[in-house]
């Protein structure tokens, strides 16, 4: 399925720590995974400060926390940028092991690919698969984002390609450009926001629910009251 959203800063956001949120509504945190310079760090930071500034693809799995609203609801958001592989094939056994703590702490995953590098379509279903490994119970979202859709020129990854690989998956897609759509990097955090949330409000609404008592049988309440007459004559 396709997705057809809402910040403004000035600066460049920096990594800050994890810290206490007791005054807000909602927490949610999201990972960003895929392989080496595919954008992912290029989409955190044009969601976050709405400018672009290049490839920016550090590699160094920062985490970053802002406060968001969606939809009227206000958020502390967490996005944990992740370390990518070069090579499918050699480092993505590498990958998953650094990642498995990640995937443990998210509440949603985002999995990016270049339309331009066919090597990084192909780490997504191994991606997703690993996620369904470590987390078997969860019902975590996680939505597909084919990045770079301004270099069309150069694809090597078909739309509908992408398309196709989600809904087998059971995922949404989204193909987006993170240097010249700054609503199409919101539409992928914002939709992955409202997904979350609404796990979270469905989670507490059945821990919410106490099984009532049942009602005591009077009859044999009486039995058991006449007894213990018997006993003490």
């Amino acid at each position: 399925m396709r997705l057809s959203a809402i910040m403004s800063q000035n600066c460049l956001l920096a990594p800050i720590q994890e810290g206490p949120s007791e005054y807000l509504v909602k927490d949610v945190k999201l990972a960003v995974l895929g392989t080496t310079s595919v954008g992912k760090s290029a989409m955190i930071v044009r969601y976050l400060t709405k400018r672009f500034i290049g490839d920016y693809e550090p590699n160094t799995g920062n985490l970053y926390s802002r406060l968001v609203h969606v939809e009227g609801d206000q958020i502390f958001l967490q996005i944990q940028d992740t370390p990518g592989c070069t090579e499918v094939q050699e480092d993505i056994a590498q990958m998953f092991d650094s990642l498995s703590r990640c995937l443990k702490w998210a509440d949603g995953f985002i999995l990016v690919y270049s339309i331009t590098d066919y090597h990084s379509y192909q780490a997504i279903r191994p991606l997703y698969q690993h996620i369904r490994k470590i987390r078997p119970d969860s019902k975590s979202p996680v939505l597909i984002v084919g990045n770079k859709g301004d270099l069309s020129h150069s694809r090597q990854v078909a739309a509908n390609d992408g398309l196709q690989l989600a809904n087998e998956l059971g995922s949404v897609f989204l193909e987006i450009s993170a240097s010249d759509n700054y609503q199409g990097v919101c539409d992928v955090f914002q939709h992955l926001c409202k997904e979350v949330t609404k796990l979270h409000n469905g989670e507490k609404r059945r821990s919410s629910i106490i099984p009532r008592p049942k009602s005591p049988n009077m009859q044999d309440l009486k039995r058991r009251f006449k007894q213990a007459l018997s006993y003490k004559v």
